[in-house]
């Protein structure tokens, strides 16, 4: 079970998705695509691979509006069959399909009312009966190269003296202490024998399909407690020959403790776990190798102020001598490994505007891209000997889908959700390029109405990435709550600009925003505004920007330094960095990015905030933000919103309530796109728009 630590992946956006049609004629108030069927759009998830390379799991997002929710269940394709769904877990979603050994089952999380628990389902269909009844839920798992066991983490129980605590002086918190750890257990499977025991349901087979016969013969079996100690465990695998656990962990479960991270090794003969790697910085594991004998990790090593915007470093240990060598020193980028077979290690990278997949020779330490003609989304999965291939990709001229590949073999694809955009207007996308105010080359991409007249002018929407570290890319359909798709076929320009500090341009590109902030990334979308102007292509007495998390504080930024745009959208963004360090979950955020803390060096927070400028803000704001932000916290918003009333700017603060960081629900989301349809129809194109109460 591995991930990537979570302080590397800050400010991450969520992708929901889009979808279809009813035209309304050209100019109206009313978006032609309508929203609902935008964000109805069904989309995979990561996919796994069987070891025997014939099935390709994954996971179906789709949303449902009556429980205004995302679901997700598990669907299985094969060469030459139409994709099949496996699971049907209801009200809740069914995630993390893993493959045992065999091929023969799939396992999986769900919450099926009691907490989340692992399922074990036939590849043959049938029911999927639990593994686990957990009352603290399941965190991640991974099967036993053997298929006897699957390891798996869960928080400890509530300290007996906490809830003790709390019986007596009701609830408080203190600062930085309140988590419970997690660690490792082991659960036995073997169905054959469990199932003689009476360790399982009971089934009976029909036609190869195993059915439920009596729910009250269940009995689960025991788990084990593999470790113990004050720290959380969060990456773990299995060694090749099931002897041993390499687990990653850190002092507790908060989001800035990654930082501390180290590697042990559990050896299950002798339940004894040793340290391996513990640099000042975190380190991180990332697999084993194939014999067993080394392991790879990514580590920060002695650096834990510049972990957003430098790359990750990869490293092999080896268990025999207890010598570190590193690996792809000179990729200049961040490497996400996700594979080591006999064919070598794996990783994908983002270049530019693409992600790929990239083969790492440990005995050469030769990198070379895999050529796959596609964007590749999220990690691939390989069958055991690295013959096979199976992974999420795009050609930019359809949505996401599910490819299959052997040896040099062209991808064959396995699903077909670019179905759903039959009888869609698209925009047409494009890759462009300006100089910024200092010289830096920018990249961004431009969608243009599909009928786009180049004797026109058009009016233009830009909308920021959020990150810093996030990348826009030309998907044919742009997602959240900006409707890209819609200004186009309302008829405008949608430029989405990859300011400097975004990912794939290499770790000098991500460095240029430090002690920058907001200045730079200024420069880099009034410059790609002003290259559009140049090519006589918009409107400029018709223009708006917008942006979420940092795409939002970019927004801010604009807002008070700038008078270019009619109206602009600042979705959780920062307005004081200041505030900002003192009540977001991730202070060294600011203080690698500042390069100081506001107490030390306050000319920097003052530059680098707008609210510094409030007084020569002239733009009409809306500020959208979260209620329960912990990221950006809300208070940012209403210091926004404060300034720009007192200073009798046209200005809106929409409160989304019960929400973090994201909008996460379908229906707050609907609310949000609406909120900007209608901000921007009215600085924009003149038009009085009201939110819909009716179907």
């Amino acid at each position: 079970m591995r991930s990537q630590p979570a302080i590397t992946t800050l400010f991450l956006l969520l992708a929901a998705s889009v979808r279809s049609q009813s035209q309304s004629p050209a100019g109206s108030s009313l978006p032609a695509t309508s929203f609902e069927k935008w964000i109805s759009l069904k989309q995979p998830g990561p996919v796994a691979l069987s070891p025997d390379g014939v099935y390709s799991a994954y996971t179906v997002s789709s949303t449902d509006w009556k429980e205004n929710s995302y679901d997700a269940e598990i669907w299985v394709a094969r060469k030459g069959m139409s994709p099949y769904q496996l699971t049907r877990t209801g009200k809740n979603s069914s995630n993390s399909p893993r493959w045992s050994p065999d091929s023969k089952w799939i396992a999986f999380l769900a919450d099926r009312g009691d907490k989340t628990q692992i399922y074990i389902i036939s590849i043959n269909g049938g029911e999927a009966f639990p593994l686990t009844k957990e009352e603290e839920g399941i965190n991640g798992f991974s099967w036993r190269p053997d298929g006897q066991q699957i390891a798996f983490t869960k928080n400890d129980p509530e300290d007996k003296a906490v809830k003790s605590t709390k019986e007596r002086y009701g609830a408080y918190g203190i600062e930085g202490a309140e988590y419970r750890q997690s660690h490792l257990w082991t659960v036995p499977f073997n169905y054959d024998s469990l199932q003689m025991m009476g360790l399982l349901p009971c089934y009976t087979h029909t036609d190869s399909v195993q059915r439920l016969t009596s729910p009250d013969c269940l009995s689960l079996p025991k788990p084990r407690r593999l470790t113990e100690g004050d720290f959380t465990i969060t990456n773990f695998e299995w060694s090749p020959d099931g002897r041993q656990i390499a687990y990653t962990r850190q002092p507790d479960p908060l989001i800035n403790s990654s930082m501390h991270a180290d590697i042990a090794v559990l050896d299950l003969a002798a339940k004894k776990s040793r340290t391996i790697i513990a640099n000042p910085a975190g380190d991180q594991f990332s697999a084993w190798s194939p014999g067993g004998d080394r392991i790879l990790y990514s580590s920060s090593v002695n650096d834990s102020v510049s972990n957003f915007f430098t790359n990750n470093r990869l490293f092999v240990f080896d268990l025999a001598t207890g010598r570190s060598t590193e690996l792809a020193a000179s990729f200049d980028e961040n490497k996400y490994p996700f594979d080591w077979n006999s064919k070598g290690i794996f990783f994908s990278a983002s270049q530019k505007t693409r992600n790929g997949i990239f083969q790492l020779d440990p005995s050469t330490d030769k990198v070379s891209p895999l050529p796959l003609p596609l964007d590749i989304v999220g990690a691939a999965s390989f069958t055991p000997d690295g013959s096979t291939l199976a992974f999420g990709g795009r050609n930019y001229a359809d949505l996401t889908e599910i490819y299959l590949t052997s040896g040099t073999a062209a991808p064959e694809r396995l699903t077909h959700f670019t179905d759903q955009l039959q009888g869609w207007t698209l925009p047409s996308n494009e890759v462009i390029q300006w100089k910024s105010k200092d010289g830096t080359l920018i990249e961004g991409v431009l969608s243009k109405p599909k009928d786009y007249d180049p004797g026109k002018k058009y009016p233009l929407l830009v909308v920021i990435h959020g990150g810093p570290t996030g990348v826009d890319r030309p998907d044919p359909i742009a997602t959240y709550v900006y409707p890209v798709l819609q200004w186009c076929e309302k008829g405008a320009l949608v430029l989405r600009v990859n300011y400097r500090g975004s990912a794939g341009y290499g770790a000098a590109f991500r460095a240029l925003n430090v002690r920058n902030l907001g200045v730079g990334d200024m420069w880099d979308v009034v410059s790609g505004v002003e290259s559009l102007q140049k090519r006589g292509m918009i409107d400029t007495s018709r223009m708006g920007c917008m942006g979420w998390s940092q795409g939002g504080y970019i927004s801010a930024f604009l807002t008070t330094h700038t008078r270019i745009f009619r109206a602009i959208s600042v979705g959780a963004g920062i307005s004081d960095w200041s505030t900002y360090y003192v009540s977001t979950d991730i202070t060294p955020f600011t203080r690698q990015y500042l390069k100081s803390t506001p107490w030390d060096d306050p000319a920097i927070y003052e530059k680098t905030s707008p609210m510094a400028a409030i007084n020569n803000a002239r733009t009409p704001t809306l500020i959208q933000h979260g209620e329960l932000d912990r990221r950006v916290p809300i208070s940012d918003a209403y210091e926004l919103y404060r300034g720009l009333q007192d200073k009798m700017i046209p200005s809106r603060l929409i409160v989304y309530k019960g929400f973090g960081h994201g909008i996460t629900k379908p229906k707050e989301r609907l609310a949000a796109i609406w909120h900007n349809w209608i901000w921007f129809n009215k600085y924009i194109w003149g038009e009085e728009t009201t939110i819909p109460v009716e179907h």
